[in-house]
């Protein structure tokens, strides 16, 4: 009687998977064969939580993924760092304190913190930091500094940009860099009326404008140039004629900080006229790098936990965090920060968890570049292997539920889409999926959801 049971329970299974495949079939088929997908590629991988095969479209083929490439930084930082992981910042000096006088110079260091000055995080907002470090200062008994600022962002190597990513990103906000030293995301906004600037959220240190905006339309449609150390800054593109807000990318937020440093030492009442420089300027100049002596430090912040930064990684799509994370185990597991050094890694890693190579060809952390190519079984194997690990609950908290009521990371970039999650269906069952478009006409996001509706 049990056997004649389970034989029966599993032809249900049967039938049921060929029922939800056929339905998935024919909503692939339905976009693959409208006007706006003629020259688009799709990948389409889904199965069950156990892994079972249900349906597939092209499933191996590798497409430009956008952010749903974060599925698998976001899973890897946490195994690897583990989700109790933080970010160090840390300030001390060089030289002596004599009578309240540091003959010396007052230094911040940090280890990469992509959360330094973020507004997101409850007791970890920039006030937070000026309040903390100046109580530190006063604390050590500073009250007059003979020497400079020095903002030490040596942590990581020069290049805070990964190769690949597009020119017009590089300027916005969600194209900020990755600088030993972050500050406040690495952003900053601009209300602008119409093609007058109205004001900053803080001022940029040594930045000059090139104001190329045209008023026009209904919507912003501006985009900001900046380039890393770069003091010249160009926007250009058309905006409405009213006031609207446009967030950009720090070209050296490292500076940023330290300017800012500069005033809060001044409005706290400790005497000090020295410049502020950060160590990359004292290596342009052929100077020695200066570092916290050891017995020197007199102040150390420490980031919200990484489960914490996971959340907002994926839940807000913050690229700067995802190339942050990349960074931080290429340092952590290779000893070499390099963008290359961690992607390698982060494919190596995958390699090691069952997944073929050849699927996951990455180019960045985030997936802002069009370079990297990735396939759906790939994205629904990391998934799957996520959902098996202790830390899967602080990675599946972040995945935002999208307009259609699925649980799924999204990824949007000029003519892609994207989704990859997890959905249990009105009847139970327990699904687990990735797709992706390339060159499609529209929207995508529409089409897309429609096609997973199906999974509901």
């Amino acid at each position: 009687m049990r056997k004649t049971l389970a034989v029966l329970t599993l032809s249900v299974q049967v039938v049921f998977a060929q029922d939800i495949s056929q339905k998935l079939d024919e909503a692939t088929k339905n976009l693959m064969n409208s006007s706006g997908a003629v020259s688009s590629n799709l990948s389409l991988y889904v199965s069950d939580e156990s892994g079972n095969f249900i349906y597939e479209y092209q499933g191996n083929k590798g497409l430009s993924t956008a952010s749903t490439q974060k599925i698998f930084t976001a899973a890897a930082a946490l195994e690897v760092l583990g989700k109790n992981y933080t970010y160090k910042t840390t300030s001390g000096y060089s030289g002596t304190i004599s009578s309240g006088n540091l003959k010396g110079n007052l230094i911040i260091s940090s280890t990469g913190d992509p959360t330094l000055g973020s507004w997101r995080y409850d007791g970890y907002k920039p006030e937070n930091f000026k309040q903390k470090l100046i109580e530190a200062i006063k604390k050590a008994g500073i009250t007059r500094i003979s020497g400079d600022l020095i903002i030490d962002d040596s942590y990581f190597d020069h290049q805070t940009i990964p190769g690949g990513w597009p020119w017009d990103d590089l300027g916005n906000y969600y194209g900020a860099g990755v600088w030993g030293i972050n500050w406040r995301e690495n952003q900053f906004d601009i209300n602008i009326n119409g093609n007058e600037f109205k004001s900053f959220s803080y001022d940029l240190e040594g930045v000059n404008w090139l104001n190329d905006v045209k008023i026009g339309g209904s919507s912003d449609q501006s985009l900001i140039f900046t380039a890393p150390h770069s003091n010249v800054a160009l926007i250009n593109g058309t905006l409405p004629s009213k006031t609207v807000t446009v967030s950009g990318a720090t070209p050296n937020p490292p500076l940023q900080l330290g300017v800012e440093v500069k005033k809060w030492l001044k409005d706290s009442g400790i005497d000090w006229s020295g410049k502020v420089i950060t160590s990359s300027q004292l290596e342009i100049e052929g100077k020695e790098p200066v570092q916290i002596p050891k017995n020197n430090i007199i102040f150390t912040y420490e980031s919200p936990t990484l489960d914490k930064i996971i959340y907002w990684f994926l839940r807000k799509s913050i690229n700067l965090y995802g190339e942050t994370l990349i960074k931080t185990l290429a340092k952590e597991k290779k000893g070499n920060p390099s963008f290359k050094s961690g992607v390698a890694y982060l494919k190596e890693f995958w390699k090691s968890k069952g997944i073929n190579p050849n699927m996951i060809n990455f180019a960045d952390g985030s997936g802002l570049s069009p370079q990297n190519y990735v396939a759906a079984r790939a994205e629904v194997q990391a998934l799957i292997y996520a959902k098996k690990q202790p830390w899967f609950e602080s990675y599946y908290d972040g995945f935002p539920t999208q307009d259609n009521g699925m649980k799924m990371k999204s990824g949007t970039m000029k003519d892609t889409k994207s989704f990859a999650g997890f959905h249990t269906s009105k009847d139970g069952k327990k699904y687990v999926f990735s797709i992706i478009i390339n060159n499609y006409q529209g929207s995508g996001s529409t089409e897309l959801q429609k096609i997973l509706n199906v999974l509901k």
